[in-house]
């Protein structure tokens, strides 16, 4: 098992599911299986290159953050086993519809509809595994571009390491990099017409994706999947 020692990194994730058809067709959109590692081929998309505008949401996976990446304080295994406990005290739930939607310009799978347990989800994941987060250093505090953040984000980024928490946090399920106005013309329709029913089909939310990264600038793997309990 990791031990702080390491480079990795680990995240806490919501992914669908493997018989979720969602899985298949979001893997291959992006060119790769997270929970394989398998490279893809991927689906034609006019003239664009979109294994160069999914070269980021790639190496991240398929999946929608809960907890953001963070380097370990403590071993992998005490790690592991607060995020199982965290998970078994959460009752699953319904996920409402998925649809496509830009997000800052980058496209994305969001919920239709509001749903509270998703967020309590998010919020629980972020406040109950903080004490395993390392936190981060000025280089990667400059990176967050803080800057350009409200003083709300700010905050989140002092407290928590990541701006985009709590009252900040939305959930996506990211599919490019930013796109121009024109790629998203082409690309829209093209990710529309690849996924099908498959986002918005019913689904339940019963587990948490515990994703690994063995080295920076490496692929995040999904190492676990953590049952919800409640």
């Amino acid at each position: 098992m990791m031990g702080v020692g390491t480079l990795a990194r680990v995240a806490l994730y919501w992914a669908p599911a493997l018989d979720d058809p969602l899985h298949a067709l979001g893997s291959r959109w992006l060119g790769r299986d997270a929970e394989t590692g398998a490279r893809l081929p991927q689906p034609p998309a006019a003239d664009l290159d979109l294994q160069a505008l999914t070269e980021d949401p790639r190496r991240y996976g398929l999946h929608a953050t809960l907890k953001p990446p963070f380097h370990m304080t403590r071993s992998y295994a005490a790690m592991r086993a607060d995020a199982a406990s965290l998970a078994a005290r959460i009752a699953p739930f319904d996920l409402p519809p998925l649809e496509l939607a830009s997000l800052g310009g980058f496209l994305a799978l969001r919920e239709a509809a509001p749903c509270p347990a998703l967020h309590a989800l998010a919020d629980a994941c972020v406040s109950g595994m903080d004490g395993h987060r390392r936190a981060p250093d000025m280089a990667e505090i400059i990176r967050r571009r803080p800057e350009r953040l409200s003083p709300a984000e700010q905050e989140n980024l002092r407290l928590w390491g990541y701006p985009h928490v709590f009252a900040e946090w939305r959930f996506h399920v990211t599919l490019t990099r930013r796109l121009t106005p024109e790629q998203d013309a082409v690309l829209r329709p093209a990710a529309l017409a690849f996924l099908g029913e498959a986002a918005a089909r019913p689904r339940r939310v019963s587990d948490i994706c515990l994703f690994t990264q063995a080295a920076p600038g490496e692929p995040f793997l999904l190492a676990e999947r953590l049952p919800l309990g409640g």
